[in-house]
């Protein structure tokens, strides 16, 4: 790689860094994994008043595609997107709500972007952790059985929960950092134009 090119890279990335709404979304992220590695919690404080500084921002300035619309539009999938495993006690509350807010800040189209990067960041910390705990097989045989009670469940028309498995848990994640992570990742990728 040539050092022009690495200067390109350098100047595309300094660009993310300046424009408000992004440096915003991005110091509230590492805010809210800090939190949640140090007390497993993300705070309403952070979610909520995240969320209505990415709607109240958005009412004073269009550019990035939209208005009060678009980041409200943001909010709401991402709230939906990440609901279900709420709802299967796979995920928190906490980390659905980060969820949200981060959409209100990258409206519709970046929110289904960066659920994908957030779901690989989170698939990958969870291998490396089960790989770290020796636990891998533990983790597969786990995905197995809930998988399976999720089909059965939904078959019967019962309402699927994660915890009506009987395998011991491998553990538990700081989902909210797997959240900040594949979110920078989504950002950088677009700034960079590979989505």
């Amino acid at each position: 790689m040539e050092f022009s090119e690495l200067r390109a890279g350098a100047d595309l990335v300094g660009a993310l860094l300046t424009e408000p709404r992004s440096l915003l979304l991005l110091l509230l992220l590492l805010a809210a994994a800090i939190c949640d590695l140090r007390t497993r919690r993300i705070p309403n404080a952070l979610t909520f008043g995240g969320a209505a500084t990415a709607l109240l921002y958005s009412l004073t300035t269009s550019h990035h595609g939209g208005g009060f619309f678009w980041a409200l539009g943001g909010l709401g999938l991402g709230l939906v997107l990440m609901l279900p495993l709420y709802l299967l006690r796979a995920m928190g509350a906490g980390d659905v709500k980060l969820m949200a807010m981060a959409g209100a800040f990258l409206g519709p189209d970046g929110t289904w972007h960066a659920v994908i990067f957030v779901f690989i960041a989170g698939g990958i910390a969870a291998l490396t952790y089960a790989l770290w705990h020796r636990a891998a097989r533990k983790l597969l045989h786990n995905t197995r059985q809930t998988t399976q009670l999720l089909f059965i469940s939904v078959a019967a028309g019962i309402r699927p929960d994660a915890r009506a498995s009987s395998a011991p848990s491998v553990g538990t994640l700081p989902y909210g950092v797997s959240i900040a992570l594949g979110t920078a990742s989504f950002l950088i990728a677009r700034q960079f134009t590979w989505v």
